[in-house]
């Protein structure tokens, strides 16, 4: 598989990954190498210029942005809640199952508070704890720990590869070389001198 954009150079080329559950890799390389954009096309969100994406037993795939988005006014516990209550549990499910996720990633304590006044930090952490609500069985994480200090980082490091270790498939963009040795697999978008 390879991409470039329209007058661009190659991002990567001749590029043949076979991921497989209960493992996490690190997707690095200097800034513009197209970790984001690998990242996108494993979602199937861009479609690479050369070869293609197969995805083999892979229902569902959760994405968590270098930049949190959310809904400014709505909870920190509406949410992670939400695509529970997408999936069909009822809405006391839907509480019990997001609050247990907050308190995973440390946040129970800002469960009511509102999106707009979470710090960096509790809302790249909050959106994995969104992503994880879903249940994918592919997770693609952009810079995770960008944002965190050093025990945090550490933490949503721990709490990916609990999740590898359930089964799901983790890649997790990043610059963070603590994040890096942390994964099963390094995959390297470096280019070749």
């Amino acid at each position: 598989m390879g991409h470039h954009f329209p007058g661009g150079h190659d991002l990567f080329s001749d590029l043949t990954l076979a991921l497989v559950p209960k493992t996490v890799y690190a997707l690095t390389g200097p800034s513009g190498s197209g970790k984001s954009t690998l990242l996108g096309i494993m979602a199937g969100w861009i479609t690479p210029t050369a070869g293609a994406v197969v995805r083999d037993g892979i229902q569902q795939v959760g994405r968590v942005f270098q930049n949190p988005h959310g809904t400014p006014g709505r909870t920190a516990v509406d949410h992670v809640a939400l695509p529970v209550l997408a999936a069909g549990h009822h809405r006391d499910e839907a509480h019990d199952e997001a609050m247990r996720l907050l308190g995973d990633f440390g946040l129970t304590s800002i469960a009511d508070n509102p999106f707009r006044s979470l710090s960096g930090g509790e809302a790249q952490r909050l959106m994995l704890a969104r992503a994880i609500a879903g249940s994918p069985d592919l997770l693609l994480v952009d810079e995770p720990t960008a944002q965190l200090d050093p025990h945090a980082a550490a933490t949503i490091t721990a709490s990916l590869g609990a999740l590898s270790r359930e089964g799901m498939i983790v890649v997790v963009a990043t610059h963070d070389h603590r994040a890096r040795e942390a994964c099963d697999v390094v995959i390297d978008l470096a280019p070749v001198p």
